[in-house]
């Protein structure tokens, strides 16, 4: 039976009870202390983190997605004193990347959703010492001099255009959201973050700013675990993708070809790229869907380069259908990464950085990856057709056990080992 073109897929059938006892509200103690189930030829055992490396075969390479998140929530003060909520989410297209945004210095324009908007009238909004900066940073640098204010640019259809400026020239705008900004918990979370969270609502391998939330699957890593990894010889290897808000986008329309898909920032080095042209011996396992997406998305823009020769940087990406509707059966892996290394060197490129709407759903054919190490997702969510994409009919089957054992689930909850099953 030919599947459903992944637009005709009906939201509805990708939903279960959640109940919000079963939300993970804050981690548990230990990172790699979070249960691990195990998906695989159609069955299901349980085990812990800490005890992945007896799940993984030897020479299996884990990629991971060390985009840091960002403390994203500001407040600022109206002349009435009352509070403002700006929450940012991307930067202006005027930049050419999220790095490049975060470095400005002085100002920046960002799109960021607005709380209260309504109650901001006209003029700028101030945000000073006694409203959220210390005074002092550990360091003994003095904050309360500087002044952070918000001006509206322009509004569009989901969010508004903001100007951010501040008086310190010397500060870039990363390093003022560092002293300026709330960590951005999930919403499905319902309480504010606390001090732990700075620490725990981030990976351990974090590098690289421009995440409104965190990649999940990875909070569970420990520096222990990763050396029980390198001993079984299973390897490890880095892409950023920054994580938009976008990922707690709600599926609204009653099939997918009305979902509008959120585009996201991702950067991969021509190094892994290579390396992942090798003749596979080897199990690729993506930590994180976004770590998978941006592998899968790899093949897709090699795919394009081959189509299209002469596409130009700022012209490659992938837009959500692209999977779907290009003419890329009789294109290996291995052609494809081939053709992305030849593009990347004939422009003079390290790495690559562009950005990726890539909806992955059932339907899909998986180019790159063997399985995914994942959290347990929302329902009617674009996470959970991306475990159903990889598991078949048998995520309803996952996500029962997970809840008839005690699992924890979302953000700060426990996890799972998928690998593909082709026949489900």
């Amino acid at each position: 039976m030919t599947p459903l073109h992944p637009k005709l897929l009906s939201i509805k059938d990708f939903t279960y009870s959640l109940p919000e006892d079963r939300i993970a509200k804050y981690p548990l103690p230990g990172r790699d202390q979070s249960k691990l189930l195990v998906y695989q030829n159609g069955q299901i055992s349980e085990d812990r983190y800490a005890n992945l490396a007896e799940q993984i075969p030897a020479d299996s390479l884990l990629v991971f997605n060390n985009t840091k998140v960002v403390e994203a929530r500001l407040l600022f003060q109206k002349p009435n004193g009352g509070i403002i909520e700006i929450f940012c989410l991307e930067p202006h297209e005027q930049y050419p990347d999220i790095t490049t945004a975060m470095l400005q210095k002085e100002k920046v324009w960002w799109k960021c959703l607005v709380g209260g908007a309504k109650k901001w009238k006209e003029g700028s909004l101030i945000c000073r010492k006694g409203i959220h900066f210390s005074e002092r940073d550990s360091a003994g640098t003095d904050f309360s001099e500087i002044e952070l204010r918000a001006h509206k640019v322009e509004q569009l259809s989901d969010c508004f255009v903001i100007e951010l400026s501040w008086n310190k020239p010397e500060m870039s705008f990363a390093e003022l959201l560092h002293i300026a900004g709330l960590v951005p918990l999930p919403p499905y979370l319902n309480r504010s973050a606390d001090t732990a969270d700075a620490e725990r609502y981030q990976t351990i391998y974090a590098r690289h700013d421009g995440s409104v939330a965190a990649p999940t699957a990875g909070l569970h890593f420990t520096d222990r675990l990763f050396e029980k990894l390198e001993n079984k010889n299973i390897q490890h290897d880095f892409v950023t993708l920054h994580v938009g808000a976008g990922t707690f986008k709600p599926v609204k329309s009653a099939t997918m070809q009305d979902h509008d898909m959120h585009a996201e920032y991702m950067d991969v080095s021509k190094t892994l790229i290579k390396n992942l042209q090798q003749p596979v011996k080897q199990n690729i396992i993506a930590v994180g869907t976004t770590s998978l997406r941006t592998l899968e998305s790899l093949y897709w823009l090699g795919v394009k380069t081959i189509l299209n020769p002469s596409i130009q940087p700022g012209e490659l990406m992938v837009s959500q259908w692209d999977p779907y509707e290009l003419p890329a059966s009789a294109i290996s892996n291995n052609e494809s990464l081939h053709a992305l290394v030849n593009w990347m060197e004939k422009h003079t490129m390290q790495r690559l950085i562009t950005k990726t709407q890539i909806i992955i759903a059932p339907g899909y054919s998986f180019r790159m990856v063997n399985a995914l190490i994942t959290n347990f997702h929302q329902p009617q969510s674009t996470l959970l057709l991306l475990v159903a994409a990889i598991t078949g009919n048998h995520w309803k089957k996952i996500y029962d056990y997970a809840l008839e054992n005690n699992f924890r689930f979302l953000s700060y909850g426990d996890g799972s080992l998928l690998w593909l099953n082709c026949s489900a």
